[in-house]
């Protein structure tokens, strides 16, 4: 009766059941996959606790999802078709998140193949990988002279032209690259990419805008990377 319990109703004699303690070993071993995968994500850089403790169960729910699917052809395009629901409802994330989500599929993905040995050694090897790359800071941008700007202005003032000689002033190149109205359109707030000449006249800078612009809000930060919003 105990044994019944763990066996599909529309299991047939072609089908391959999967035992208990077969299946709690490969739950096991992806949870720990996605403790390791978590903790790469998470070195050295700022994250979101609830996107990590995600991460740390993905491959156990794809482990899972294979060892069901069974070689099951329609299955298996049903959870194909299910996986593409949830992406295409899910805000898209950076490229880091992304990369981890795949890296964690991958890894459960085999280890609800049964290839265990693999998954842990694919788990290990890219965990590596992804601490070594920020821990060396690999393709990290190094300019801090280039700066997001976003400034909001009255709408009596003409945006396409307002800041021309201050940015000639302390930037060797600068480029407008969004206009939104806000305040009922009463404001404007304008968005520039900018390369500083000389960092230390960030605050020179700041303070001419802010006499342009009547001291409404500014914002500066350091560019971020293209891939990130890609």
């Amino acid at each position: 009766m105990f044994h019944n319990l763990f066996t599909g109703i529309f299991d047939s004699s072609t089908t391959t059941v999967i035992s208990v303690p077969e299946f709690l070993l490969c739950v096991g071993v992806s949870l720990v996959i996605g403790v390791i995968l978590a903790a790469a994500y998470a070195y050295k850089t700022r994250y979101n606790p609830g996107f990590v403790r995600t991460l740390a169960i993905l491959p156990a729910v794809v482990c899972v999802v294979i060892m069901m699917v069974n070689g099951n052809v329609g299955t298996g395009v049903a959870v194909a078709g299910a996986f593409s629901l949830v992406r295409f409802r899910s805000a898209p994330g950076s490229a880091k998140d992304i990369g981890a989500i795949f890296i964690a599929m991958g890894a459960g993905l085999v280890s609800g193949m049964g290839y265990l040995g693999y998954a842990v050694l694919y788990t290990v090897i890219l965990a590596l990988i992804m601490a070594g790359y920020v821990h060396l800071n690999l393709w990290e941008k190094k300019d801090t002279r280039e700066k997001t700007l976003t400034i909001t202005i009255p709408e009596d003032l003409d945006y396409t032209s307002v800041f021309d000689d201050l940015f000639d002033t302390y930037t060797d190149k600068w480029e407008l690259s969004k206009v939104k109205t806000t305040n009922m359109g009463s404001l404007f707030k304008l968005t520039y990419q900018l390369t500083l000449k000389d960092s230390s006249k960030e605050k020179e800078m700041i303070d001419g805008l802010r006499c342009r612009n009547g001291n409404l809000e500014i914002v500066i930060s350091n560019q971020e990377n293209v891939t990130e919003n890609l």
